[in-house]
């Protein structure tokens, strides 16, 4: 991506991973990033930190329970992502942070998502229009 094409993007740094299934139910941070992305014009995510686990292939994980009650309304952050990446967002995740999410996560890596070494897109903050944490 030139920084031409950075200049008309925001960035979004997202560093905490899942906060919850029940609280997040109706909007999560990936979520907010696909309406940013619509409002601003354009948007690349940055991963960081435990949030790179949103990037990475799981195996499939049991449905919530709250008591008896089937929590079915959880979001997916895979499939968050791919929303995001259909719609045109630039995802990328950190090297290092991918590293030390386990030895099969650069492996797993769900398509589309691109890694970066760590501190590289702190270099391109000058060429994005607004630089935020979500």
């Amino acid at each position: 991506m030139t920084v031409a094409a950075e200049e008309r993007r925001a960035l979004a740094i997202v560093e905490r991973a899942y906060r919850g299934a029940v609280e997040t139910q109706f909007s999560d941070g990936l979520y907010c990033a696909y309406l940013f992305h619509r409002h601003l014009g354009g948007l690349d995510v940055l991963l960081r930190g435990p949030a790179v686990g949103y990037a990475v292939r799981a195996a499939r994980t049991p449905v919530p329970r709250l008591g008896k009650r089937e929590l079915t309304t959880v979001n997916t952050p895979g499939k968050g992502l791919d929303v995001l990446l259909a719609a045109g967002v630039g995802v990328w995740t950190e090297e290092q942070d991918l590293r030390a999410y386990g030895p099969d996560a650069t492996s797993g890596l769900l398509p589309g998502v691109r890694t970066v070494p760590a501190g590289a897109m702190a270099a391109r903050w000058p060429g994005y229009r607004a630089v935020f944490y979500l």
